[in-house]
Order: C-alpha cells, then structure tokens, then sequence
C-alpha cells in the first residue's frame, strides 16, 4: 500500500507495511505508551517491516498525530490478551500508541497537548466505530503482568472529564482488612468475580494466587492510581463495586 486517507481528518499518514485483514467488528481502543526514547524512534519502529509490530496510530508529545494503519485494517500492537474470554484483541480493536520512554526509560507526565489531542482522536474513534465507554482500555487491562503501559501516571481522569472511556472516583485508602497473595475465601472469590465481570482474565478459584495479584494491580494502575501494589485492600475493592455499579450494558457483538 503507497498510502491512504486517514480516518482521523487531522492526522498525517505514513504507512506501516506491518497490519493484516480485519475479520472482526471494531468494538475496543486499546491505550499504549511507545516505550522508546524517542517519538521518532517509535514512530521508524512501528513502519519498519523487521519489527513485526504497529500501531493504527501514533500521538507524540507535541500533539501531531501519525496514522500508520487504516482502522479497517488490523495492526499488531496488542500481542498476546483477552478481555472478556475473547483473545486475539488486535481483530477487534483500534490501538493508539502515545510517545513516552515508559517505566525503563524516565517514565514521565504526559504533556497536556499530547492529551488533548487524543481525546480528539479517540473521540471520532467512537464515534465512526460506537465503542462503549468502558472498552477504552489500557495495555495493561489486556495484557496483565506482561505489559504495564500507558501506566499509572496516565492522566485517565482527563479523558473521562472530556467524555473519552469509563471512570469512578477512587475510593479513599485507609487502614483496614485487605485480601493479598495467599489468601484463599469465599471473599476472594467475590474479589475476582467482579473482576472477571468486568472484563479481566482471572480464574475465579478462591485463591488469590499470583495471577489474581497482577489483575488487581492491573486494575489500580487504571481505576486506583495512588498506590499500586497488587493488595486488594478496601480502597480497591470499593473503587471496583462503584465501576461495575456505573457500567452500561455493552451490545451483543
């Protein structure tokens, strides 16, 4: 392919030889960090054949957005993931690559007109797609424990405020019962019921096994950002009773 229009009206193409045919209906975004030194760097990565990954999109800092693959089309930006038993998450989803060195590099604050500028281009994502707020998902929600991105300091509050993904306010922190690596009930069982009710892969055992500890952390690196650690304690298990109570039901694909 020597080029396309782009979906998005204000983004600039350069296209990616990396992408494959859709055969699903487009019903997720999913948000990534580049995870790279540079935006330009990310951005030769993404369009070079011998990388065998892409993006449909790529924000850098300064607000320009880069699409690299028609959304018709289906990049390789997710790897191995599931949300709601269902895998293969690139067949069905649109993915957005967003310029910062991540955790490995200097993970830093992202710059409020890179964020603006996503908001835009999510925007019209759901609208030309009519993707549910609450399947605006990070890496890390698809991807537990293998992938981290776009990470804790991602600023999810301010797309939720501009109308972009789900979003509660957390419950306070404070001391008090939690349910942490080891421990096996009934409780733990409710724990990773409502989280697999949500979207998470997590086997509803009873025990809060190493598995369940990366999906809670999961969920607080999106829904509970002050502190990441893996412990469902109350603050956790409140913030994820006040998602689920908020969810809207999402159509039958």
């Amino acid at each position: 392919m020597s080029g396309f229009l782009p979906d998005e009206p204000s983004a600039e193409v350069r296209v990616s030889p990396n992408f494959g045919p859709r055969r699903e209906t487009v019903d997720i975004i999913v948000l990534h960090y580049t995870g790279m030194e540079t935006g330009a760097g990310a951005e030769a990565w993404l369009c070079d054949p011998a990388s065998e990954v892409s993006s449909h999109y790529l924000v850098h800092e300064d607000g320009r957005i880069v699409q690299m693959v028609r959304e018709s089309d289906r990049a390789w930006h997710a790897g191995k993931s599931s949300w709601f038993g269902r895998s293969d998450i690139n067949s069905y989803s649109v993915g957005i690559e967003i310029v910062n060195p991540g955790h490995s590099l200097g993970y830093r604050n992202f710059p409020k007109r890179q964020i603006d500028a996503l908001i835009g281009l999510c925007k019209g994502i759901v609208q030309r797609h009519s993707i549910p707020a609450q399947r605006v998902l990070a890496h890390s929600d698809v991807a537990p424990g293998r992938k981290v991105d776009p990470g804790e300091r991602f600023p999810w509050k301010a797309l939720f405020e501009a109308g972009v993904g789900h979003l509660v306010e957390a419950a306070p922190v404070r001391r008090g019962a939690v349910l942490k690596a080891g421990d096996a009930s009934a409780e733990v069982e409710a724990l990773q019921s409502m989280l697999a009710l949500y979207g998470y892969g997590v086997e509803i055992s009873g025990a809060f096994d190493r598995q369940t500890e990366i999906v809670v952390e999961a969920f607080q690196r999106h829904f509970r950002q002050r502190k990441v650690d893996g412990v469902a304690d109350g603050s956790t298990i409140r913030t994820l009773e006040r998602l689920l109570g908020s969810v809207r039901a999402v159509p039958s694909k």
